[in-house]
């Protein structure tokens, strides 16, 4: 791990001179230029990015990780909408060959969390013609009785947008509507590369950039947070990921309801893009630490591990990251579908607070605002694993 008063020196022995430049700069917590974060992927060695960010990271969380317990419900993968990257999602044409949960199956996944502490539901799936906007809205209600504690999150902002085209009301109205009927934030999914160079190719056919971040901001203007992502690894450009980051700092300034950045890896299996070949190891935590100097107004950056895979996922937290998502609990097709390195994407919290205490940095868990629940640096992991309270 860098120490602070390290950083310093280190900087002051890069040899690259508009990266020392840069390296003072987040030093003294001032904000980096587009170009400026072109040129950290450009000529920035992996050693040099990671000192910077987790000199960030330890900044404003110390060793603090945070995780959540959460599930998953996914109401169907059939989708009107064909992109290129999609490993998950089946077409309407083709829709015997996906799944739709009804109504009773969806509910009957919550109440098989009855007693259990998890504290939040997470619902995003493909764009079902049939599921609309008063269907969703019911799913919501009746969740909210049998659970009302539960923090529901759901519908990414490609979802939300054909529930409201469909549905002939504008983003506020909608988003009223769903707010109302108990929806209390949004994932940050179907974002992939905002760029229009890059987006026409890959998802032509779906909510552009402007779209995506008006659904949010709308969002937050009603006192809801949201989380942000960028789909890497393909065929975007170092210039296309800072253009994607810029327009999410500028929104983020603008309303502050942004909880984290999570950049997703992509997968080339059982997609229209099984030629593009995956980025490595190293390209990986470059995007996790430029991310944590770029954005400087995103509290947290989180690694998804179901995607990264856990190895991946522990040395993330010396690359800015602070947050490694949650229990999971579920068999999460979206990613497992693609390739990633989790085919059945399950911890329980035993093996999270593992996963994190192997890498000197404290587990605490968190509920879907980052407020802490209960710090588990101290608790021995028999204990976590023999109380149902705590596992």
């Amino acid at each position: 791990m860098q120490e602070d008063a390290a950083l310093p020196e280190l900087i002051r022995l890069e040899k690259n001179k508009e990266l020392q430049q840069i390296g003072n700069k987040i030093l003294h917590q001032e904000r980096l230029t587009p170009r400026e974060g072109v040129l950290l992927y450009e000529q920035g060695s992996l050693s040099y990015l990671g000192a910077l960010a987790n000199g960030v990271r330890e900044r404003l969380h110390g060793d603090t990780t945070y995780f959540n317990r959460n599930f998953h419900i996914e109401p169907t993968n059939v989708c009107v909408f064909s992109c290129k990257f999609c490993s998950y999602s089946r077409l309407y044409a083709h829709r015997e060959e996906g799944w739709e949960l009804s109504m009773d199956q969806m509910l009957d996944i919550v109440r098989s969390y009855e007693g259990k502490p998890v504290t939040e539901v997470h619902i995003v799936g493909g764009v079902h013609p049939k599921l609309n906007l008063p269907y969703f809205i019911e799913l919501i209600g009746k969740i909210r009785e049998i659970r009302p504690d539960l923090h529901i999150k759901g519908f990414t902002a490609v979802e939300l947008d054909y529930m409201f085209r469909k549905a002939k009301v504008t983003v506020e109205e909608g988003m009223q509507l769903l707010k109302q009927a108990g929806l209390q934030s949004l994932p940050g999914g179907g974002a992939e590369i905002f760029h229009p160079e890059v987006r026409e190719i890959i998802c032509h056919d779906k909510v552009d950039a402007e779209g995506w971040l008006r659904i949010h901001e709308t969002a937050h203007g009603l006192g809801m947070h949201s989380n942000a992502t960028m789909l890497y690894g393909h065929i975007e450009q170092y210039r296309h990921r800072i253009d994607h980051m810029e327009r999410l700092r500028q929104l983020q300034d603008k309303t502050g309801g942004f909880n984290t950045f999570i950049p997703l890896k992509f997968r080339n299996k059982n997609n229209d893009m099984s030629h593009v070949k995956e980025s490595g190891i190293i390209e990986d935590m470059k995007v996790y630490a430029v991310a944590r100097l770029y954005l400087d107004n995103f509290p947290h950056v989180k690694a998804y591990w179901p995607m990264l895979g856990r190895q991946k996922a522990q040395l993330t937290l010396s690359f800015g990251v602070n947050d490694i998502d949650g229990t999971i609990d579920d068999s999460t097709k979206i990613y497992s579908m693609a390739g990633s390195e989790e085919q059945r994407p399950t911890m329980n919290t035993a093996q999270l607070v593992t996963l994190i205490k192997q890498v000197k940095r404290k587990p605490v868990e968190r509920d879907t605002l980052y407020n802490p629940i209960r710090d588990y640096t101290d608790i021995d992991i028999r204990e976590i694993e023999l109380n149902p309270l705590l596992n």
